[in-house]
C-alpha cells in the first residue's frame, strides 16, 4: 500500500511540474490564463473499518482549473487587434454560417482574403447587426451574429439633394448700375459677389455651381438678387422662385423671414445640361441657412464673407480607415467623408468560467459546468470593454510560477525518497531467515 501512496504523491508532483511548465511555455501567448494544480487526499474505509487507525490511500489530481483574472494590456498599431478589461470573450465560428462557437481572449485579429476580420487559425470574429447610421444595436442575441465583414469596394455615390449656405452680405455695396443690367455671369459688373461649391450627379461626378449675389436699389430696400449657374453654362441660370424673387433683410441686418426662400434647380433642368448619362436623383435646393438650420444669412456693415457651405452629394469613396470603439461598434470611414457602422463585435459572458472547456489555440467552449453562453454589449455590465489598438498579455507571473516549480521539485524528490524508503524496508524483510 505504501508503494502506491508515494507513487500517487509521484504522479500528484509530476502534475503539478507539468501545470508549472505549461504555464511558464505560455508566458508570452496572447489571451492565455494560467492554470493552478488542485490536489485532494484518497480516502476509503469500509463499513466496518476503524476510522480511527486508517491511513489515507495517497493524492489525486482533483482539477487543473484556469485561473480567468486580467492580463495587462499590450498596445499595439493595429486597430483590428482587440483585448477585453473585464469578463467578457470574444465569440469565434469556424466557418461562415456555422453556429459550433469558440471563445477566445485573443484578440489577434486580421483580414482574410475576402476581408472578413479573423483569427490565426481562420475562425470568424461574430458581430451583432447595427443601423449604418447611427450604430445602434437591433440585437444582442448570439443567433443573430454573423461574421464582420469590411466592405473592400468603393463606397457609392450619392447625388446631390440639397446645399446649405449661411453669408454675410456688404450693406455697404451699391447696385452695379441702375437701372440694373440684366444678369451676365462672365460680366462681373452685373453682381456684386460670387461664390461656388462642388455638387453630385448620380455616377458622383462632380460639378462646380456657382452661386451669384447683386444688390438692388438700396435706398428703398435691403433686397439681393441670386443666381445660379451648373458647369459655367451661363445661358442657364437658375433664380428665386417668381413669388419671393429676393432676399431680403430688415434694419438690423437680419432676415425678414425665416427660412429664407430657397433657390431650387429643377430636376429635368439638370439633367439637361449633363453628358455623362447620369442623372439627379431630385430638384437641388440651395437653403440658406446651415444643416442644422440653426444659423441665418445676415447684412451687416462687413465684407462678404462665407458662414457656411455645405452638401449632403458625395463622390465615390475608397475605404480609408476602421475604427473600434470602446462598446465594439465597428465604424469604416472612406475617402468622400462618409462615416457607416458596419457591425457591433458580439461579448459574451458565462456563469462559471472555469467550467468552459479547453479547445486549443487559446479558446474554449461551452459545458455544462460552464453554463449556458449570455450574450451581450461590450462597455455594459461585467462584459468588460474593447480596446482597440490593444493585446491582453497571458496572465501568467513568471517569478510565482519559478518558486512553484521549485516546490513542486521538492515534492517529487520527497515522494521519490519515501519510494526509495520502501523498496529498502522490502529488501530488509525479504533477507529475513
Amino acid at each position: 500500500m505504501s508503494f502506491n501512496i508515494a507513487l500517487s504523491g509521484l504522479a500528484a508532483a509530476q502534475k503539478d511540474i507539468d501545470t508549472t511548465a505549461n504555464n511558464i511555455a505560455n508566458v508570452n501567448t496572447t489571451g492565455f490564463k494560467e492554470s493552478r494544480a488542485e490536489f485532494a487526499d484518497v480516502y476509503a474505509a469500509s463499513v466496518f473499518s476503524s476510522n480511527k487507525t486508517k491511513v489515507g490511500d495517497g493524492v489525486t489530481t482533483s482539477k487543473v482549473a484556469q485561473q480567468f483574472s486580467q492580463g495587462s494590456l499590450k498596445f499595439t498599431n493595429n486597430s483590428l487587434d482587440l483585448a477585453i478589461t473585464g469578463d467578457g470573450f470574444f465569440a469565434v465560428a469556424p466557418e461562415i454560417g456555422n453556429r459550433d462557437y469558440s471563445y477566445t481572449r485573443a484578440g489577434a485579429f486580421k483580414l482574410d482574403k475576402n476581408n472578413f476580420i479573423s483569427d490565426n487559425n481562420g475562425g470568424f470574429l461574430q458581430g451583432f447587426p447595427v443601423n449604418p447610421a447611427t450604430g445602434e444595436t437591433t440585437s444582442v442575441s448570439l443567433s443573430t451574429t454573423s461574421p464582420i465583414q469590411i466592405p473592400n469596394t468603393a463606397g457609392a455615390p450619392r447625388a446631390t439633394q440639397n446645399v446649405f449656405l449661411t453669408m454675410n452680405l456688404d450693406s455697404r455695396q451699391q447696385p452695379k448700375a441702375i437701372p440694373l443690367p440684366a444678369f451676365d455671369a462672365t460680366n462681373s459688373a452685373t453682381y456684386n459677389n460670387q461664390t461656388s461649391t462642388t455638387i453630385y450627379d448620380s455616377l458622383g461626378e462632380p460639378h462646380i455651381l456657382s452661386i451669384y449675389f447683386r444688390r438692388t436699389d438700396p435706398v428703398t430696400d435691403n433686397d439681393w438678387e441670386v443666381y445660379a449657374v451648373l458647369d459655367d453654362n451661363t445661358g442657364t441660370p437658375f433664380t428665386l422662385p417668381a413669388a419671393t424673387p429676393v432676399l431680403d433683410f430688415d434694419l438690423n441686418g437680419n432676415p425678414t423671414t425665416t427660412p429664407m426662400p430657397s433657390l431650387v434647380m429643377p430636376k429635368a433642368t439638370l439633367d439637361g445640361l449633363l453628358a455623362n448619362g447620369a442623372q439627379f436623383t431630385t430638384d437641388v435646393s440651395i437653403n440658406f441657412t446651415d444643416p442644422a438650420g440653426t444659423k441665418n444669412p445676415t447684412q451687416y456693415s462687413s465684407k462678404f464673407e462665407l458662414g457656411s457651405l455645405d452638401g449632403d452629394g458625395t463622390t465615390v469613396g475608397r475605404l480609408t480607415s476602421v475604427d473600434i470603439d470602446a462598446s465594439g461598434k465597428v465604424m469604416a470611414s472612406y475617402s468622400n467623408g462618409d462615416q457607416t457602422y458596419l457591425a457591433q463585435v458580439a461579448m459574451v459572458k458565462f456563469a462559471n468560467p472555469q467550467g468552459l472547456t479547453q479547445s486549443g489555440n487559446t479558446s474554449w467552449r461551452q459545458s455544462l459546468m460552464s453554463g449556458e453562453a449570455l450574450a451581450g454589449e461590450a462597455n455594459s455590465g461585467t462584459f468588460g470593454a474593447i480596446n482597440s489598438s490593444a493585446l491582453e498579455s497571458s496572465n501568467v507571473n513568471l517569478t510565482n510560477e519559478l518558486v512553484d516549480l521549485i516546490a513542486a521539485q521538492r515534492n517529487f524528490q520527497a515522494n521519490s525518497r519515501a519510494l526509495e524508503v520502501n523498496s529498502t524496508l522490502q529488501n530488509t524483510v525479504l533477507q529475513i531467515r
